[in-house]
């Protein structure tokens, strides 16, 4: 047999001890799924020597191969963010348990009982790039959810995920649960993933979370249905009617409060009426942070007098997901102008207004298409954490099922049953 046959029957492996694991996850309790949580959550913070150490190792090796900057922020896992990931899991055992939960209820006039009633997907994939946070938290979210997880994280991070899945292993089956609920899928080449998206029939979902290169890979060979998570290039618009200070802050702390993530804005648009106002105070905060603004020909004068880093905005700035101290920003005469500009550019995740007009904000949250739209509030928030949900999944871009931030409701499925007292149809 080849190497590359080897791995496909690796990988079709650990998918059925995923589908029989899935099985067994459809029949236990609340209870039993959070006393599993919570025993996961303690293990991962007495690990936590193993798991920097084995971290150090993937970050000593990213470095040496160049890796950006950005990507070695997300792949790193320290002591305090173990911990805060472990804090996450336990967040999620506290919040209810979505299967059984009734959608919606009723009767027909023939007396049949009908109940829409969630649950579980069965065997979930993720997909993923340097993140080992996500490792932990679509395995505790899939577990809590009643679904199999099997992932599949990138080289980049491969010994950290798989000491991290080792660990919640051990919790599984202190606990009397199939280790095969969670399971790091095989192989380090793209193989490896050729064959999972193609699982068909035992595995029920593909999730990829990434760069935009990966998800549409995943996009093209998947014969699995596919959650798309998309790439987040995300807008702030400064309204006419904003309030500058308030304006000011939000924008500042959607470019730069942690700019390796995907709900940090890349472009910024402000209301020709209120520029000479708002743009020397912007561009003296993003500034003393070290942003370069990409900037139209209105931006380029304020940023002359500013002394700012600059360069002339193009297609390529107004299309990118920069991941850097870096941020596009133009001059429009109107509302119109800033939502023709983000239908234009953007990628469908998040974009804000920053508005003290109600008729304005209405306008905006009504004429922009994507998953989030926050008003007077920073893009950051765009988060499963943020929303109440312990954790998140990914932060979906499409319109079926799933959009926005994705917890435990977005990985259940839906049953109707249908009870009767004897009914047959004429």
């Amino acid at each position: 047999m080849t190497d590359l046959s080897v791995e496909r029957d690796a990988v079709l492996a650990v998918a059925r001890g995923a589908r029989a694991a899935a099985v067994e996850l459809r029949g236990l309790r609340r209870s039993d799924k959070d006393a599993a949580l919570l025993a996961i959550a303690d293990a991962l913070v007495r690990a936590t020597d193993r798991v920097v150490e084995a971290n150090t190792a993937d970050i000593a090796a990213a470095r040496a191969a160049g890796t950006d900057p950005a990507i070695i922020d997300r792949l790193t896992l320290n002591a305090e963010r173990l911990a805060d990931i472990a804090q996450a899991v336990r967040a999620v055992a506290a919040l209810p348990d979505p299967i059984g939960e009734i959608v919606r209820g009723y009767a027909v006039p023939n007396g049949l009982q009908i109940s829409q009633v969630r649950v579980p997907l069965g065997v979930v994939a993720m997909i993923y790039e340097a993140r080992p946070n996500v490792t932990v938290d679509a395995a505790v979210l899939a577990l809590k959810s009643g679904n199999a997880a099997l992932l599949r994280g990138s080289s980049a991070g491969y010994d950290t995920n798989a000491l991290l899945i080792d660990v919640m292993r051990e919790a599984l089956v202190e606990q009397g649960i199939s280790p095969d609920a969670i399971t790091m899928v095989p192989g380090r080449t793209h193989e490896s993933v050729k064959h999972l998206v193609t699982a068909r029939g035992l595995v029920d979902v593909i999730i990829p979370r990434g760069g935009a290169g990966l998800i549409q890979s995943v996009i093209e060979q998947a014969t699995v249905p596919v959650i798309e998570t998309g790439v987040g290039n995300c807008h702030v618009y400064i309204d006419a009617d904003a309030d500058i200070e308030m304006a000011v802050s939000i924008l500042v702390n959607s470019k730069t409060q942690r700019v390796s993530v995907c709900n940090t804005a890349e472009t910024f648009l402000v209301h020709a009426d209120i520029a000479d106002d708002f743009m020397p105070k912007a561009l003296a905060a993003l500034g003393d942070r070290g942003v370069t603004i990409h900037g139209d020909s209105r931006i380029a004068e304020y940023a002359s007098v500013a002394g700012i880093a600059f360069a002339a905005v193009t297609d390529n700035d107004w299309a990118a997901e920069y991941y850097s101290l870096d941020i596009a920003a133009g001059v429009v005469d109107d509302l119109d102008g800033a939502l023709r500009h983000i239908r234009q550019w953007s990628t469908g995740h998040t974009e804000a207004i920053v508005s003290d007009s109600a008729e304005a904000i209405r306008r905006f949250v009504t004429g922009v298409d994507s998953a989030v739209v926050m008003v007077n509030a920073s893009t950051r928030f765009t988060d499963g954490g943020e929303f109440g949900f312990g954790a998140e999944i990914g932060i979906s871009t499409q319109k079926l099922h799933a959009r926005g931030p994705m917890g435990l409701s977005e990985l259940t499925s839906t049953t109707y049953v249908v009870t009767g007292t004897g009914q047959i149809r004429d």
